[in-house]
């Protein structure tokens, strides 16, 4: 991941390297966090190539932390880039269901189609419906799991504060009970 001396030296965000070296974009806050979080993984799943960029261009906007939102994008790599390629193909699939008339329609235009010139063509068809619908998944896929992200990464930061204020009120309660024990012994 990227640290914030390669990213102004980055000749694509040198013009504006500046904006990103604002130190309030590198602190981890209860607000940076989870924005983070939601930006990386919709810059993960919306474009296959160059996610940390985009990620780190919408969060300075976004005034979210730019290396967890450069780090969150590693969610798409190239190991896994084909189960999610899949999952993005199911979602589409689920999402762009098609009733059964327009099912017969599309059918009866592909057959005249096919008495025109089949060959080349039905391949060209096939994988572009594929890919529209894998395309359609992926953008939800972007959508659903920023919203989710933001919300887990939320509750956590909230869980990871609660229990410091609780240790902190824990150690206070042994000290001032300490303190009383002692004071109650030198009367």
């Amino acid at each position: 991941m990227p640290d914030r001396e390669e990213m102004a030296k980055n000749k694509y965000l040198a013009p504006i390297a500046h904006r990103f070296l604002n130190p309030e974009l590198w602190r981890f806050t209860r607000r940076s966090v989870p924005r983070g979080v939601a930006l990386g993984l919709f810059a993960a799943f919306i474009i296959p190539i160059g996610q940390i960029f985009l990620a780190a261009f919408l969060a300075w906007p976004a005034r979210a932390n730019v290396p967890l939102a450069a780090a969150v994008t590693f969610v798409t790599n190239p190991f896994t880039i084909a189960f999610w390629a899949v999952v993005a193909n199911r979602v589409g699939n689920f999402i762009l269901r098609i009733d059964a008339a327009a099912v017969e329609a599309a059918q009866a235009a592909e057959a005249a189609v096919q008495r025109m010139d089949s060959g080349w063509r039905d391949y060209v068809f096939d994988v572009a419906e594929v890919a529209g619908v894998t395309i359609v998944g992926f953008v939800v896929l972007s959508i659903v799991s920023s919203a989710m992200g933001y919300l887990v990464a939320s509750g956590i930061w909230r869980v990871i504060v609660a229990r410091k204020v609780a240790r902190k009120r824990a150690k206070r309660l042994i000290r001032e009970g300490a303190d009383l024990d002692l004071g109650g012994d030198a009367d």
